[in-house]
């Protein structure tokens, strides 16, 4: 695989995001998986203390998942770095290093999320997209706000960033209420239940969606009671979220039910909490593993911090995060 041009981009974007069936995605996963172990050194160097020959590799659920602590201390880069595009940093808890994602080719996040976004809701200029992100906004680097800026950019009229401005926001919604126009309410969860507790309006129909946790700000409290307080001051049925990391160019989804479904060109699996290597069926809670194709020129298998399960149709949970989060016994890890 050689990134190289303009044509072989366009080539496999085609195919990533093209993927329509099981057969093409294990297929692309395993061309992909080669292709990275190839061109990325420090994957490579992961995968042989593994004891791994990609040759021997025949399905997707065998290729290892680079712990996502690695974007943290090493620069994950496939192929031929050339120009940078951008550095994703995470927002980090005090006293830690954020992860650093050095996006090579930004239009393959772009395509990434906006077709992401399309085949859940269909196209963003049928709302007025309305984003809470503060923490995000005040820092460089978010991909968050990368990925909203956009959004609200092919949002109807009126799309906009509100931070610091819960006065405002209170006084624009009843508006756009009456007048009939479709609302998106984004924004991260301390965001939203303040504003909602702070703030209530009615806006029934409006699509409501939570990301991340309280960093920090507030107590964390389970899903289900975030959930119905923000529900309550904003007299909507449900709360959409969205699952996404500074090292994945892909999102999830969930419309309401907690339950969170992938883009066709991404795939979740759980692995054994004591045994990171071995994988588990579903409905088993353990960590979970992401393959997100779009992750062309990075890396596409990644072990995260969270914990969740999968149930057979192919969605998944979050519940939480693993207690200590640093992988031991990596000589990679720490050097």
């Amino acid at each position: 695989m050689d990134r190289s041009t303009d044509h072989d981009r366009g080539k496999w974007a085609r195919r990533i995001f093209g993927v329509s069936s099981e057969t093409e995605f294990e297929k692309l996963a395993l061309e992909l998986f080669r292709y990275q172990h190839k061109a990325n050194p420090l994957y490579r160097e992961f995968c042989g203390l593994l004891g791994v020959d990609p040759l021997k590799v025949d399905h997707y659920r065998e290729i290892p998942f680079l712990p996502v602590e690695f974007f943290r201390d090493h620069r994950v880069i496939s192929g031929n770095p050339g120009s940078i595009g951008m550095v994703f940093t995470s927002s980090g808890t005090t006293g830690s290093l954020p992860s650093r994602h050095y996006v090579t080719d930004l239009s393959l996040y772009r395509e990434s999320f906006r077709k992401a976004f399309g085949l859940f809701y269909g196209d963003p200029s049928m709302y007025t997209i309305l984003a809470l992100l503060p923490g995000y906004l005040e820092r460089p680097g978010s991909s968050l706000v990368f990925m909203m800026e956009d959004l609200i950019g092919s949002g109807a009229e009126g799309s906009g960033f509100y931070l610091h401005e819960a006065d405002r926001l209170e006084s624009a919604l009843p508006g756009l209420h009456a007048a009939g126009r479709g609302i998106f309410l984004f924004g991260v969860s301390h965001a939203l239940l303040d504003f909602a507790m702070q703030h209530p309006v009615s806006i029934p129909g409006a699509i409501v969606m939570e990301t991340g946790g309280m960093k920090g700000r507030k107590k964390e409290m389970v899903r289900e009671e975030l959930h119905s307080l923000i529900c309550r001051g904003l007299d909507v049925e449900k709360v959409h979220a969205e699952y996404g990391m500074t090292e994945l160019l892909s999102q999830a989804y969930s419309q309401g039910s907690g339950l969170f479904r992938t883009p066709p060109w991404m795939r979740v699996l759980v692995r054994d909490v004591n045994d990171p290597l071995s994988l588990l069926s579903s409905q088993v809670t353990g960590g979970l593993n992401i393959i997100d194709l779009a992750n062309l020129n990075s890396c596409a298998f990644i072990a995260t911090q969270d914990l969740g399960r999968i149930h057979p149709d192919g969605s998944f949970e979050v519940l939480g995060r693993f207690d200590s989060s640093d992988i031991r016994g990596c000589s990679l890890l720490i050097s």
